[in-house]
C-alpha cells in the first residue's frame, strides 16, 4: 500500500427490519471519521450479497474468503471493520465470528457478548447474578402454552411484551391488561420466535454510553429520555417523537452511582468499542433512586442526532478524535 492510512470498513445493512436504520448510522460514522487519517468505506451486508460503496455511485462486490475488494484493477484489504449493523447479523455475534475467522479487528465486544446483550432476557438472568437490578421477566417460544392470568399475577399491569432478541422497538407493546397480552404477543412474535414479558418499571428513563481504551476510561453524560408517545417506540427513537435532555436531570449522587455502574457493567461484559446502556431510574418506599437496567446497546445508533454523538457533544469531546481512539486502541 502507497500511503499509511488504515482502511476502515464500516460495516452496516444488516437482515432485520432495521436494515435503513443502520444504513443512516453508516452515514453519520462516514461524516464523523477522520479523512486525513483514514481510507473510510461503507460496506452493506445484506443476506450473502456484500458490496462497498465506491466513489460516483459505483459499488464492488466482497470476496467473503477476506473481505476485500477490486477496485481499478486493485485488490483492496481492509484493516478494520466498524460495525454499525442494528440487528442480525451485526448484533449478535454473527458478524464478529466472521471476523474472529479472518482475523480482522473490529469495533465491537466479541460474539459471546455480543449473542448475550443481544438477548434481552439472557442478559437480565447474567448480570442479575453481578447484583444489577433488573425487571421481573418471563420468557416464551413461539408455540408454548401460557396462562394469561398467571402472567398477570406475576409481572403485575401495565408490562411490556417485547421480541428476546431485537432493537429499534419493533414488536414492542405496553400492554395495560391481560385482554391486551395476546394481541402484544402475535405482533412481537412476528420478529422472533422467543418473547419476553417484563414488568413495567415507573421511573425516569436515561441513557449512557461509554468506551474504554488502554488508556483510559470515558463514562458520558447520560440522556434523560422523554418520550411523546407511550414508551420509547421506533417512532421516539427515529423520528423525533421525544425530548432528550442530556446531561440527564439527575442528582449529583444518582449520576454518579449511575456512571459507576455503567463502567461496572462494561468491565463484567469485558465490553469491547462504544456501548450504551439504558435504565429506568425509579424510586424506593423512602423515595430514594433506584438504578434499574433496561437494556444494553453494543452497536448503539450514530446517525448525528443519536444519543452518543450527543453524549459526546456534552462531554466537550470530538467524535472524530473518540472513533480514532476506538480504531487504535485495537493496534
Amino acid at each position: 500500500m502507497g500511503n499509511s492510512k488504515r482502511n476502515i470498513a464500516i460495516v452496516c445493512g444488516g437482515d432485520s427490519s432495521e436494515h435503513d436504520v443502520s444504513m443512516r448510522s453508516a452515514q453519520g460514522l462516514f461524516s464523523f471519521f477522520d479523512k486525513q487519517r483514514y481510507n473510510v468505506f461503507i460496506v452493506d451486508v445484506k443476506g450473502t450479497n456484500w458490496h462497498v460503496h465506491l466513489k460516483n455511485g459505483a459499488i464492488a462486490e466482497i470476496d467473503k474468503n477476506d473481505f476485500s475488494f477490486q477496485q481499478d484493477g486493485t485488490r483492496v484489504f481492509f484493516d478494520y471493520a466498524y460495525i454499525t449493523i442494528h440487528g442480525q447479523p451485526g448484533e449478535n455475534g454473527v458478524m464478529q465470528g466472521y471476523f474472529d475467522l479472518i482475523h480482522l479487528p473490529y469495533s465491537t465486544s466479541g460474539v459471546l457478548v455480543e449473542a448475550m446483550t443481544f438477548d434481552k432476557y439472557v442478559l437480565n438472568n447474567y448480570l442479575r447474578g453481578f447484583g444489577v437490578k433488573v425487571a421481573d421477566s418471563v420468557l416464551l417460544r413461539r408455540g408454548e402454552r401460557y396462562d394469561e392470568e398467571a402472567i398477570a399475577k406475576r409481572i403485575g399491569m401495565p408490562c411490556f411484551v417485547k421480541p428476546a432478541a431485537d432493537g429499534s422497538s419493533f414488536g414492542v407493546s405496553k400492554v395495560k391488561n391481560a385482554d391486551q397480552l395476546a394481541p402484544a404477543l402475535r405482533v412481537a412474535f412476528m420478529e422472533n420466535n422467543e418473547v419476553m414479558i417484563e414488568s413495567f418499571l415507573k421511573g425516569t428513563e436515561i441513557s449512557q454510553g461509554i468506551y474504554k481504551t488502554k488508556e483510559k476510561k470515558v463514562v458520558l453524560p447520560a440522556t434523560e429520555v422523554v418520550p411523546k408517545n407511550e414508551f420509547f417506540d421506533y417512532d421516539a427513537k427515529y423520528n423525533g417523537q421525544v425530548e432528550e435532555i442530556t446531561p440527564a436531570r439527575l442528582s449529583p449522587e444518582t449520576a454518579n452511582k449511575v456512571a459507576a455502574e455503567t463502567a461496572r457493567i462494561y468491565d463484567i461484559l469485558h465490553a469491547n468499542g462504544i456501548i450504551r446502556i439504558d435504565y429506568i431510574i425509579s424510586k424506593d418506599e423512602q423515595g430514594n433512586d433506584v438504578i434499574n437496567m433496561l437494556e444494553i446497546n453494543t452497536t448503539p445508533g450514530m446517525t448525528p442526532t443519536s444519543f452518543i454523538p450527543q453524549q459526546v457533544k456534552a462531554a466537550g469531546l470530538d467524535i472524530k478524535d473518540v472513533l480514532s481512539d476506538i480504531v487504535e486502541n485495537q493496534f
